[in-house]
């Protein structure tokens, strides 16, 4: 009966004893951005709350971003940069807090949100017509810096001429650079190859 009576208040005990979750093994743990922080084991990222708990799982398609804290992914505006590759060429995304992709990769490169737009080099594809002698169309890549909203759609364009770009993995080894940084609210600076500065002004 005593023996009943003490594994029945053990029993009870249980609610009020708090269960703990350790992450071991961990390479870096990034600060806090948005109530997450990235961490990082071997060569994947994951995400944890303020209370340690995982909320995206270990995954390898996590995009970096430089800091002055360290270079690891975050979240900016409700968005993680995600990093797809086909045919040996990068593409990027982005993925809401629950995980799930929210944008599709498929911007030549991408920075993170801010004020609820990000930076991103927009792939335009186009057909020059037939090459009668091999019997295929002949397709011309091209790219444009442009901004997009949280959700994805187009807002502005940002560069007025095309760059031209050759779909080839052996071409393209790394990302085209984005030359357009965020400088005001409204206000995007670029500056070319002779020092020039260009603003651009989205309202």
């Amino acid at each position: 009966m005593k023996k009943l009576r003490m594994i029945s208040c053990i029993i009870l005990m249980f609610p009020f004893i708090g269960l703990s979750q350790t992450l071991e093994n961990l390479d870096f743990v990034s600060p806090f951005h948005e109530d997450l922080a990235a961490v990082q084991k071997n060569d994947q990222w994951a995400f944890i709350d303020r209370n340690g708990d995982i909320v995206i799982n270990f995954r390898s398609d996590l995009v970096s971003t430089k800091t002055e804290n360290g270079s690891y992914p975050l979240f900016s505006n409700g968005r993680c940069l995600i990093e797809s590759k086909k045919d040996g060429i990068s593409y990027f995304g982005y993925i809401d807090v629950s995980g799930k992709k929210s944008i599709e990769p498929q911007f030549l490169n991408a920075k993170n949100f801010h004020n609820g737009k990000a930076i991103v080099l927009q792939l335009i594809k186009e057909s020059a017509g037939v090459n009668t002698a091999l019997g295929k169309n002949v397709i011309y890549y091209k790219y444009y810096e442009v901004l997009i909203n949280v959700d994805g759609p187009l807002e502005a364009y940002l560069s007025k001429e095309p760059q031209n770009v050759v779909l080839d993995k052996s071409y393209l080894i790394n990302p085209p650079e984005i030359s357009f940084t965020h400088f005001s609210e409204s206000l995007y600076i670029k500056k070319g190859k002779s020092n020039k500065i260009t603003l651009v002004k989205i309202d």
